[in-house]
């Protein structure tokens, strides 16, 4: 069975993924997490969004018809809507180490040799 399609890219994630490597020449050196940042304020300054826009509802209307026929052939419908996350298992209590309760026995020891 062929896998579920992935969900489409945002009109900034489009816009970003075009722009990446202009801002690198602009600013050499810059890290990742730079990048992002710098992308997110130039995208706020951006007057324009429309053609970014389109093509974020181009690439929306792909998906749903690949969403279709992911369905169609056997698809999970719940798969394809997407699940509410859930948060994981709940952790174990913390076990005292070793030591720890090694040392506050000897502490309630003490207590009661007083």
């Amino acid at each position: 069975m062929a896998e579920k399609p992935k969900r489409p890219l945002s009109a900034y994630m489009i816009w970003l993924n075009d722009h990446r490597e202009q801002i690198k020449k602009e600013n050499p050196g810059i890290k990742v997490t730079e990048i992002a940042k710098r992308g997110g304020e130039l995208w706020r300054a951006l007057k324009d969004k429309s053609e970014w826009d389109q093509k974020a509802a181009e690439a929306k209307d792909r998906y749903t018809k690949l969403i279709k026929e992911f369905e169609a052939n056997g698809g999970s419908k719940e798969a394809a809507t997407g699940r509410k996350r859930t948060k994981g298992a709940k952790k174990p209590a913390v076990k005292k180490s070793k030591k720890k309760a090694e040392s506050e026995d000897e502490d309630a020891s003490e207590d009661e040799s007083d």
